[in-house]
């Protein structure tokens, strides 16, 4: 093992459980490979990699991760009404995920939470959004990050 420790320019190797507030699993790596990233490639929010800093390998650690470092606030602002017309072929209901065109052109998923004759409620929060989250994980190396 090496005696790198977690900081920026590293690259880490790690598996990860992320839990919501009532113990409920929302995502893992211990059923599959570890994942690898490097301190600041914007794969982890900051939030989540702040209390690693210091990690080595061998080392592990449980963390709450509060709205605010994690997936932020909920915001009243991203739930809106679009016209049903807008839904051509596509029967909307509750619950569907989907993927709606951003006014940058790209894709922005939003989640239908509401349906009446004329409109569909569409939340386009970020599904953790609001949530604290219980971060646990276990460092398995650290190693200066490869410059290509």
């Amino acid at each position: 093992m090496s005696e790198y420790r977690i900081a920026e320019g590293m690259e880490v190797t790690l598996h990860f459980t992320l839990k919501l507030e009532d113990g409920t699993v929302v995502d893992s790596t211990r059923d599959k490979q570890p994942a690898t990233f490097q301190v600041g490639d914007g794969n982890l929010p900051p939030g989540f990699e702040y209390p690693l800093k210091g990690m080595t390998g061998g080392d592990s650690g449980s963390f709450e991760i509060s709205p605010e470092h994690g997936f932020g606030q909920r915001n009243p602002q991203n739930v809106q009404k679009v016209s049903r017309d807008d839904f051509e072929e596509i029967e909307p209901e509750v619950g569907t995920v989907m993927s709606f065109a951003d006014p940058a052109g790209g894709e922005l998923p939003g989640v239908i939470i509401g349906v009446d004759e004329r409109n569909v409620e569409v939340d386009f929060n970020h599904p953790l959004s609001g949530r604290t989250l219980t971060f646990e994980v276990e460092v398995i190396d650290v190693r200066p990050a490869q410059t290509h």
